[in-house]
């Protein structure tokens, strides 16, 4: 079985933020796309995050999940997680 791989362009995209130990650690702010598609992905997302700090080891794997449905549904994603220098997965 081979891999497809498309160029398509995003259909919307997603900035993932990390607010630190305060309840709720994390929120899903989207920039453009499909509302009803935004809203679904945020609440699988935070489903995925919603009790993790971003040093937990369950967050690297969890991170991996959303990049691979984020993939899925054709939706950039952008992560800010508080650190001096910030990295997008």
């Amino acid at each position: 079985m081979t891999d497809i791989v498309t160029n398509e362009p995003a259909r919307a995209h997603a900035r993932i933020v990390y607010h630190g130990p305060v309840s709720p650690h994390w929120e899903v702010y989207s920039d453009y796309g499909d509302r009803t598609l935004i809203e679904e992905f945020r609440a699988r997302v935070l489903a995925r995050l919603v009790l993790l700090p971003r040093d937990d080891p369950q967050f690297r794997r969890n991170r991996e999940r959303v990049m691979r449905d984020a993939e899925r549904e054709r939706i950039s994603v952008e992560w800010d997680l508080g650190l001096a220098e910030t990295s997008d997965y």
